[in-house]
């Protein structure tokens, strides 16, 4: 198994959101904002090659929005999904899999592009299966007036007539060395994957923990449909990852790529921080 660090660019969204509840003078000093109040993250893929299948997590925002809806998400950085793919000696043909921990546009964007005539939709990926749950889909495709501007039919509807989706039903090993868990409280059958490294293991975090600054359970997005649940979700989650020393990959912090965790008396904690590359040479 191979596993490679994919980075899409940058989006910046407001700071109050990205906390909730929890006050910017203490947010602000594990995450700074700039002067709008506006926090830069990264929307980080992971890209595993397990020989016969090459499995691609997440897909970013993608390119064909507009520019006023684009406007609104200030993209910064000097990477895309291809070039990205490309550094490693891959292509988006080469990938034979996309996992969609959800179908939120940030999230998903990449995996629909134009047409060549600019006439319509088609999947980016044109060996690809996509596979998301079904809760997620039937949530994302009869969304709630909380969700539905994350959910763009231009990301989503052309994957179902592509013929190539895959609904997940429950928890359950996707692939060699890759299951997945459901989890509920950001939005419903958010998809989280857990990837069997020689031994250890590595959590793509998504949105149940968008970046180290998230660790503590009371720092939970106002994003969350369901914020009491993703109370629930990350203290048992956390607890996990402690006793078996999972290694935590973040799709969306700039500033760290993945950490291992600690328990301290305030609870769980960052131990250490690292790249997935350091990660791997470690092993």
């Amino acid at each position: 198994m191979k596993l490679f660090s994919i980075e899409t660019g940058n989006l910046k969204l407001d700071g109050g959101a990205m906390f909730g509840v929890v006050p910017k003078v203490m947010w602000n000093k594990i995450y700074p904002a700039d002067e709008n109040n506006l926090c830069n993250w990264i929307m980080r893929c992971l890209l595993i090659d397990i020989g016969d299948r090459v499995v691609l997590i997440d897909t970013g925002i993608g390119d064909k929005q507009e520019q006023k809806f684009m406007a609104n998400y200030f993209l910064n950085g000097d990477y895309n999904l291809a070039g990205s793919l490309a550094k490693y000696g891959y292509t988006m043909a080469s990938v034979t899999d996309v996992i969609l921990t959800h179908l939120h546009f940030d999230h998903c964007g990449g995996t629909i592009r134009w047409n060549k005539e600019h006439t319509g939709y088609e999947p980016a990926f044109e060996n690809a299966a996509f596979h998301t749950s079904r809760q997620q889909w039937e949530w994302a495709t009869s969304p709630n007036n909380r969700e539905k501007a994350s959910f763009l039919k231009e990301n989503i509807l052309p994957i179902r007539e592509s013929g190539r989706l895959n609904l997940i039903e429950s928890d359950c090993e996707l692939f060699r060395g890759v299951s997945v868990r459901l989890f509920h409280g950001h939005t419903d059958g958010q998809v989280i994957p857990f990837i069997d490294y020689h031994g250890r293991k590595i959590v793509y975090m998504a949105d149940v923990l968008p970046s180290t600054a998230h660790i503590p359970v009371p720092y939970v997005m106002s994003y969350d449909t369901r914020p009491l649940i993703t109370l629930k979700e990350k203290e048992e989650f956390l607890n996990e990852a402690v006793e078996k020393n999972y290694t935590l990959f973040f799709e969306h912090d700039l500033y760290h790529e993945c950490c291992s965790l600690e328990m301290t008396p305030k609870g769980v904690r960052v131990k250490d921080t690292f790249t997935l590359a350091e990660a791997l040479v470690n092993n």
